[in-house]
């Protein structure tokens, strides 16, 4: 079994609580959950859609500096305060994952740290 590395990045926010951004073993990244939040600001993004671009965009620099990408992402976990946001939810998540379409969930939450209205988290392939 190789080394556990624990990934952090300035360019996404620091984790809310006693964890980290993420973690990768034998191949696999974990990327924990992420807010819409502002990295350097450490606030939310308003409204549904901003905070939902700020979340993938948050995923986005971890795997990046994971040494992996959006392309090697193999699952996605989303929870949504509201499911009727569902449409919006694909609509700007299909932006960023355009043909490569991983396995995913979206689960309607009854509250998210913060006040949140969208959370992702994923599991990736890393070099």
């Amino acid at each position: 079994m190789s080394d556990i590395k624990l990934i952090h990045t300035d360019t996404a926010p620091a984790a809310v609580g006693p964890y980290s951004q993420a973690s990768t073993a034998n191949g696999m990244l974990f990327v924990s959950g992420q807010l819409g939040i502002i990295p350097g600001e450490g606030k939310l993004a308003e409204g549904f859609e901003t905070q939902t671009k700020q979340a993938l965009e948050n995923m986005k620099a971890i795997l990046e500096e994971a040494g992996s990408s959006l392309e090697k992402v193999l699952a996605v976990d989303v929870f949504v305060m509201d499911m009727g946001k569902f449409a919006d939810l694909n609509a700007i998540y299909s932006e960023y994952f355009t043909d490569h379409k991983p396995a995913r969930a979206a689960i309607q939450v009854a509250g998210l740290p913060l006040g949140g209205l969208v959370e992702l988290k994923c599991i990736a392939l890393v070099d």
